[in-house]
């Protein structure tokens, strides 16, 4: 795992063209719409999320079929929070989940500080405002689903190109037609913009240089 310190626009760049897969995993209903995920998209990079916020709009013009949904839907967190939720109840139910809690609670992967990530257990067994444990199980298999995915070179093609097909729908294009039409009141023309080394102004400074 390597961490990118101060993400940012200009790191970003380099990060879209490279990835094979986006992990946009907040809990249904929490978070606002961004684009970093559709920009992935737009990239040809398949998508492991859950459904909220622009994921819901990308599975949309995608299809779901070409994407790794997981998790729990708004209304399942509205409901389940509704009834009263306990982490400690996924967590036993869930193996894998009650062992990774354990070695966190043991300083397994901190074995020089063994108190470093204790935060993170108590947060798990006696917080979890996420619900993150209620979703761990199908987050599991969702990444098994991946794993099948990338295997089959055919399948993970037809994936990608399904999702750049796709994401015309968040292209600038589209947005600029759709605010002249609805919000601006105007028709767009194509217009051909200068080069850099040329004057608007004199007709003849293309044949100057």
């Amino acid at each position: 795992m390597v961490f990118l310190e101060n993400y940012r626009v200009s790191l970003a760049e380099k990060i879209f063209p490279a990835a094979d897969l986006s992990q946009q995993i907040s809990t249904a209903g929490t978070e606002a719409s961004g684009t970093g995920n559709m920009k992935f998209m737009v990239n040809g990079a398949l998508t492991l999320g859950t459904l909220d916020g622009a994921n819901i709009e990308m599975s949309e013009e995608c299809g779901k079929e070409n994407m790794f949904i997981f998790g729990m839907t708004v209304h399942e967190v509205e409901e389940l929070s509704r009834k009263g939720y306990d982490s400690q109840k996924y967590i036993n139910a869930c193996p894998e989940l009650k062992l990774i809690l354990s070695q966190i609670e043991q300083g397994y992967f901190s074995p020089e500080e063994p108190d470093l990530f204790k935060d993170i257990y108590k947060t798990m067994m006696f917080g979890d405002r996420f619900m993150l444990c209620a979703d761990f199980a199908d987050y599991m298999r969702a990444q098994a689903e991946v794993d099948k995915a990338y295997r089959n070179e055919k399948r993970w093609a037809q994936m990608m190109l399904a999702n750049i097909a796709g994401s015309w729908k968040f292209s600038s294009d589209r947005t600029i037609r759709e605010y002249a039409r609805d919000i601006w009141g105007v028709e767009p023309r194509e217009e051909k913009m200068p080069a850099p080394f040329e004057n608007p102004e004199d007709p003849t400074a293309s044949f100057n240089k």
